[in-house]
């Protein structure tokens, strides 16, 4: 008689996953190239486009926004349509985005691809669910969807370093246009292995999307976003910014009551209020200003030339590349460690020290900027809390919702993430370009007090994020660590 282990590798379903997950692979190494390529050239972008450098932080806000809103509304297409359709959908629109910013003229346009570029937040939800679909029926279903997105995840973090690598090689080499049509190309080819290498499976979920609460998040996020636009072009005198920001404020209490007469909500309040799950997506949200908020500042900081503002660290595009590498490896070491700082400290612990970490890997930013090795030192006491808390927050936020609703709980972990740092980039343009640094004698760049303003924020959030998970209870850091990491 045949083992179980025997009788699955045999199961033709789990033969064509290696295939399939080969596939998959590719999009997540285009998703990583992505993730890491612009951040070591956003000077030599702001320098292309003729802007400040305060103002490239404009493009990261609009591209986390537009992530922030379309996870809801394309997971739950990919479940009532098919995921491989929605997955083909978001990978065309974030080709389209990324060749609109290889040849943008301007900053709106490189804005408005830089927004579309957005769409590809969801790959990664996507292809574990097709996993998960693909491995229905097999026994070993949960367990072969774990290992291949952990699979995935890990071509991702290459991807990253291979990406600015790349940029921060070539950034001298070649010109904007070409060096911007690479992650382009690596998309468009991204959608044609979509095409030919993923099997088409019909969604099995009923009902329809949300439609009436995705118009009031979306106006709430817009108008609160606005607010901040309109503070970065009035000034904070002027009355029409805060009337803005008050009206998103007051629409998202009208989405929140919405919400909790819906049969399908978009966003589960009820449950996101219990006492289990708030302190988690409160520090998801903390969390994103400084993991996705603080990436171009800190590569703006890196390029200006001390010798021209008074400050910086004169860095070229390949140092801010070796800054990125050390910094996801050092997220890695975090992520791999948590389970032993979790059976010294215990769970909760385990994760109010790692944003402990992060507070203080930026606060050392304040005293410690003016060489290239405080630097790598100030990232890579950062990375090991950021990596803790990246792996750690899915499963925990699981553990604290039923088990119908663990998929939303993970995702909102992500949203609420994207949020966060959407909010931190506009708050930090504000900062950066306190002084009208766009006609000044340094040549477009910010302020040393707009940067000591970011590392504050960062180091103060992440404060805050230690605090709100002392509050959550003891329980669910615990039955978290039963959980895998990779949700």
């Amino acid at each position: 008689m045949s083992s179980p282990v025997a009788a699955t590798l045999n199961d033709p379903r789990t033969r064509g996953l290696f295939t399939i997950v080969g596939f998959l692979v590719c999009v997540e190494l285009a998703s990583g190239i992505l993730q890491g390529y612009y951040t070591p050239i956003f000077s030599d972008i702001a320098d292309h486009l003729g802007i400040a450098d305060a103002d490239v932080n404009w493009f990261e806000a609009a591209q986390l926004i537009v992530s922030a809103l379309v996870v809801p509304p394309l997971a739950r297409m990919g479940d009532l349509v098919g995921h491989k359709k929605v997955l083909l959908l978001s990978t065309a629109v974030t080709a389209l985005g990324s060749w609109v910013m290889a040849f943008a003229p301007s900053f709106t346009t490189f804005l408005i691809g830089s927004a579309l570029q957005g769409a590809y937040v969801v790959w990664l939800p996507l292809e574990v669910a097709i996993i998960y679909r693909r491995t229905a029926g097999t026994g070993r279903q949960h367990q072969l969807t774990r290992r291949s997105a952990a699979v995935l995840v890990g071509a991702l973090e290459l991807a990253v370093i291979i990406g600015a690598l790349t940029s921060g090689a070539l950034v001298d080499a070649t010109s904007m246009t070409v060096l911007l049509a690479l992650p382009a190309v690596a998309v468009t080819l991204c959608f044609v292995v979509i095409w030919f290498g993923i099997a088409d499976m019909e969604g099995t979920a009923t009902g329809g999307i949300d439609v009436g609460g995705l118009v009031l998040l979306s106006s709430s996020i817009g108008l609160v976003m606005g607010g901040l636009i309109a503070i970065r072009l009035e000034g904070p005198a002027s009355p029409l910014p805060w009337a803005l920001i008050a009206l998103g404020l007051v629409v998202l209490s009208i989405f929140g009551r919405y919400e909790l007469v819906q049969t399908e909500p978009l966003v589960d309040v009820r449950l996101l209020g219990t006492p289990g799950q708030w302190p988690v997506q409160l520090t998801a949200f903390l969390f994103g200003m400084s993991v996705l908020g603080a990436q171009i500042p800190l590569s703006t900081f890196a390029r200006t030339d001390p010798d021209v503002a008074g400050y910086g660290l004169g860095a070229s595009a390949s140092f801010v590349s070796t800054l990125i590498g050390v910094y996801v490896i050092f997220l890695a070491i975090g992520a791999f460690t948590l389970p032993l700082t979790a059976r010294l400290l215990g769970p909760r612990n385990a994760l109010v020290a790692s944003s402990v970490l992060v507070a203080i890997g930026y606060a050392l930013w304040l005293p410690f900027h003016h060489e290239t090795y405080q630097a790598l030192i100030n990232m890579a006491v950062a990375g090991l809390g950021s990596g803790a808390l990246v792996a750690a927050l899915p499963a925990t936020a699981a553990a604290a919702a039923p088990p119908e609703r663990t998929g939303f709980a993970t995702g909102m972990t992500n949203a609420t993430k994207t949020i966060g740092g959407a909010i931190a980039s506009a708050i930090f343009a504000i900062a950066l370009s306190a002084t009208g640094s766009i006609d000044d004698p340094t040549e477009g760049h910010a302020p040393l007090s707009g940067y000591l303003t970011v590392w504050t924020i960062c180091a103060v959030a992440a404060l805050l994020a230690a605090c709100a998970l002392l509050m959550m209870p003891k329980r669910v850091a615990e039955e978290a660590e039963a959980l895998p990491l990779v949700q």
